[in-house]
């Protein structure tokens, strides 16, 4: 008998199993995959993501793996960038974008070293109930082939959007959204390249920044609407766009590209009712949305270390776990939830408000670097929004554009 069980040993699942270990507790960590398999999956991280890593002792480790942090952003809308090469909080670069095999395998190997039982090319196949309280699972040793069951206090599901658990317990569903956009991406080699980069259109974005094995990570987003028409010429589209970033386009060819491309338009954006009786889920399992904001991978280390939270307090009684669980529902919405909207509108790419539009153009014209930078501070979750977007700051900038002009 288990205090947890938690299905899915990637991000979400391995940090979650990890930080429930270093409380005392007696985890199994099931995944049907290898431990450390690489998976076609979004991976930069940033948002507190890195923050949390350097907590729990795990960031030098991810670095360790090839990843090379990232401080400089470079976003290029109509042809006009608006750069800084300051992003830090605490000392630690705002994002990273290690591949999924390499972050993976670092979590697995903490939860591990925790005293977490792992299970790697293990399937559920059964979530074992009595009445409506989750008990445990069953599932199938995919060396061996033997069935084996396995009980808990609480079940965790950490495994994915078509989450097995969340399907079996009929978590509800909210604010539910459909796919609004479709993705491409690949990766190259034989480019120098330090930042993350971002070339915003009017129905298409291009992401650009360093992984792991010194390669470059480019990914290309269109309205859904155009999937149909780019799974057609995958290749010829995904050029086409990349064209539209002169300089960009120019450092790719030089280049080798690597692996395939990889892509998809199955991107539905949904909050699941993320507990119950003897349950639990976490990660993309409980709340998914679109990859344009790059939100998924430092969520899930958020909501990992706050379901941990939840389930340790009532595990130990301090708390009944159903209300610890509630507890947790409310925190991951109160900060998903706005966010969530503005991921969305982006993804849609409806035009920011005129206002953001008429703050940029000054930024740009007026040329202050701490200003730009205190604004991509504010915008990537650094500093708190007030810090910058309040009345005071926003007129001075304005004022001095103004002023400028009148010159």
């Amino acid at each position: 008998m288990y205090d947890a069980i938690v299905i899915g040993a990637r991000c979400a699942g391995a940090a979650t199993a990890m930080l429930l270990a270093r409380q005392g507790h007696n985890v199994l960590l099931v995944d049907r995959a290898a431990v450390g398999s690489e998976i076609p999956h979004g991976h930069f991280i940033h948002r507190g993501g890195p923050q949390r890593l350097q907590k729990w002792g795990l960031w030098d480790k991810v670095v360790a793996t090839g990843a090379p942090p990232v401080h400089k952003v470079n976003m290029v809308i109509g042809g006009a960038p608006l750069a800084t090469d300051d992003l830090y909080l605490g000392g630690i670069p705002f994002g990273l974008a290690p591949r999924r095999a390499a972050i993976d395998r670092v979590l697995a190997e903490a939860a591990v070293a925790a005293g977490v039982e792992l299970r790697d090319r293990f399937l559920v196949e059964t979530i074992l109930r009595d009445g409506e309280r989750v008990t445990g699972i069953r599932g199938r040793d995919l060396a061996t082939g033997e069935t084996e069951s396995f009980r808990a206090t609480i079940v965790i599901g950490a495994d994915g959007r078509n989450s097995r658990l969340a399907q079996a317990v009929e978590a509800p569903v909210y604010e539910a959204v459909p796919s609004v956009s479709c993705y491409y991406f690949s990766y190259w080699r034989g480019i120098p390249f330090d930042r993350l980069e971002m070339h915003i259109g009017m129905d298409q974005v291009i992401f650009a920044f360093p992984t792991n094995d010194d390669q470059l990570a480019l990914f290309i987003a269109w309205p859904i609407e155009k999937f149909p028409e780019v799974r057609q010429d995958i290749e010829g589209h995904f050029m086409a766009a990349l064209a539209q970033a002169p300089e960009l386009a120019t450092q790719v060819a030089a280049g080798e590209r690597v692996e395939r491309f990889y892509g998809t338009a199955d991107l539905p954006n949904f909050f699941r009712k993320p507990f119950g009786p003897g349950w639990a889920l976490v990660g993309d399992a409980g709340h998914h949305k679109d990859p344009f904001m790059a939100l998924g991978m430092g969520d899930a280390l958020r909501d990992a270390e706050l379901v941990a939270v939840a389930v340790h307090a009532g595990l130990l009684e301090e708390k009944p776990l159903l209300a610890a669980l509630a507890d947790y529902e409310t925190q991951r919405n109160e900060e998903s939830m706005p966010i969530y909207y503005e991921n969305l509108n982006r993804a849609r790419f409806v035009p920011p408000p005129a206002e953001m539009r008429q703050l940029r153009a000054a930024l740009i014209a007026n040329g202050d670097q701490a200003d730009i930078d205190m604004f991509y501070k504010a915008t990537l979750g650094l500093l708190p929004l007030a810090a910058f977007f309040n009345p005071d700051n926003i007129g001075r900038i304005m004022a001095r554009q103004a002023a400028s002009m009148a010159a």
